[in-house]
């Protein structure tokens, strides 16, 4: 992971800065707020969940000036960035405690977004407490050029340190942030996660290893592979025992990190897909098991999700042309590998919404989507 944060900096020297600031009209972005103040872990059956009012677990935020669907957020400190969505490249800073957006950036006027993959980086290093590193690929069909960056963020929000991008001094610790620039390597190679002849549409990726160098990513139809975040090369590709004609898309993927036998546990669900996977980082190979999904969430994919205190929800999805998409909420217990469908729905139909746990793992937020 030290070695991606240092090509960042190297990067960021060759990049132009091209942020512009922008208004904030329209009312198009739907965004909600679930208000996490009970403990999941003792919700056991649906009974004591229909005890729950909707409007004592649900809050309207205040609207963006973008419409996302597929978007994917990060967050830092009081701050949830929104980066990208399907065909849309502009990227916000939402302030939790403001209920205001701010522009960041948007991404290169040659990618294009169909269901991409931001995660944030962990810089064992730690050089500068106020960067966040984000690493941006995928979302792009079997033919079309896949797309790698990075960006170095810092807090639009802090006038002392960025006003969106423009800066008023020539420091080069200041220079060319906020901006998505290519992931290259330390002899100026350009590193690109995928090839063209794979969909990258609805991946999926998560950090583990020991060390936070390993990026696991799923993707369309079946594969499973390991990015070294550290080398800056692929170690691994596998493929998922998935029945045939299934397939995955747009799913739930979270990590499980055990770190007495050195093993990385990884929960995968598509539609009726359930997956237990576990990697041996010395051996370099993965264990598959299979995973009971519940009827009632069965069809769906493209569904917000959110890991919490051992229990994971989801919230809403989209069944395709099968059904109309119920806007229910679901709960899956790890430890008790088991499901439940609560009462209470969404405000409305969310398809291809995100959801975020915040940092201080109080609330939980749901960005984007589309009604109907």
């Amino acid at each position: 992971m030290d070695s991606i944060c240092s090509d960042m900096k190297n990067a960021t020297k060759r990049s132009k800065s091209s942020t512009k600031k922008k208004s904030q009209k329209g009312t198009n972005f739907f965004a909600y707020l679930f208000l996490f103040k009970m403990d999941l872990t003792d919700i056991k059956t649906e009974k004591e969940a229909s005890n729950l009012t909707i409007g004592a677990l649900f809050e309207t935020l205040a609207p963006c000036s973008s419409q996302f669907i597929k978007t994917q957020c990060v967050t830092r400190n009081y701050e949830i960035l929104i980066c990208g969505g399907y065909f849309k490249r502009d990227c916000y800073s939402y302030h939790t405690l403001k209920d205001q957006y701010k522009y960041v950036c948007s991404y290169p006027s040659s990618v294009q977004l169909d269901g991409h993959c931001v995660i944030k980086c962990i810089n064992n290093a730690n050089d500068n407490a106020n960067e966040l590193i984000l690493l941006s690929f995928g979302g792009q069909s079997n033919g079309q050029k896949k797309h790698t960056l990075i960006m170095k963020y810092v807090s639009v929000w802090d006038n002392d340190n960025v006003d969106n991008g423009n800066t008023s001094t020539n420091n080069d610790t200041v220079k060319h942030i906020n901006e998505w620039v290519p992931l290259i390597d330390k002899d100026n190679n350009s590193i690109i996660i995928g090839i063209n002849e794979e969909d990258y549409r609805g991946v999926r990726g998560i950090i583990g290893g020991n060390n936070n160098n390993l990026l696991f990513i799923t993707y369309y139809p079946k594969n499973i592979e390991i990015f070294n975040l550290d080398t800056l090369q692929c170690i691994k590709k596998d493929v998922l025992p998935i029945v045939s004609g299934n397939w995955i898309r747009h799913h739930c993927f979270i990590l499980i990190k055990d770190n007495t036998n050195k093993n990385n546990k990884m929960l995968l669900f598509c539609k009726n897909i359930g997956l237990s996977i576990n990697y041996n980082e010395d051996n370099n190979t993965f264990q598959f098991d299979d995973l009971y999904v519940c009827s009632t969430i069965r069809l769906f994919n493209e569904y917000a999700y959110v890991y919490v205190n051992d229990v994971i929800l989801f919230f809403d999805g989209n069944s395709g042309s099968f059904i109309d998409v119920p806007k229910a909420v679901h709960k899956y217990s790890i430890a008790e590998n088991k499901w439940m469908k609560f009462d209470y729905d969404l405000i409305i139909s969310l398809k291809g919404c995100m959801g975020i746990l915040s940092e201080d793992r109080n609330y939980i937020y749901i960005f984007g989507g589309k009604n109907g």
